[in-house]
Formats: C-alpha cells, sequence, structure tokens
C-alpha cells in the first residue's frame, strides 16, 4: 500500500485528472450562473410584454360594443 502511495504521488496522471476536474466544474458553474441570468432576463421581458399585451387587449375589447344594434 505505501509503495502505491508514493507511486500515485510521483505520477502525474493524477495531477491532471484533477485539473481537468476542477476545469470542469468551473464551467459547469459558470453555465449555470449564465443560465439563471438569462432565464431571469427573458421572465422579466415575457411578463412586461404580457402586462402590454393585457393593457392593449382591455383597451380595445372595452372599444368593441358587446350588443350591437
Amino acid at each position: 500500500m505505501i509503495k502505491f502511495i508514493k507511486n500515485f504521488r510521483k505520477d502525474e496522471d493524477g495531477a491532471v485528472t484533477v485539473d481537468w476536474v476542477v476545469l470542469t466544474a468551473a464551467v459547469v458553474g459558470l453555465a449555470a450562473v449564465a443560465y439563471t441570468q438569462v432565464g431571469e432576463g427573458t421572465k422579466a421581458i415575457a411578463d412586461a410584454v404580457g402586462s402590454t399585451l393585457d393593457a392593449a387587449a382591455s383597451s380595445v375589447a372595452s372599444d368593441i360594443p358587446v350588443n350591437p344594434k
């Protein structure tokens, strides 16, 4: 077991693996932050468009007579 640990410390493959794992975790973290920011911005724009459409629809609906004769 001691020989295995000494060989592992000398071997560069373990360090490279750790580097790739850290880099991958950083990319995934940044992607999650970007996804959240884009989602919040999209929701805000959709809410604004929905409010504008509701206001326009109620304005147009109030101009149309219900029982035209």
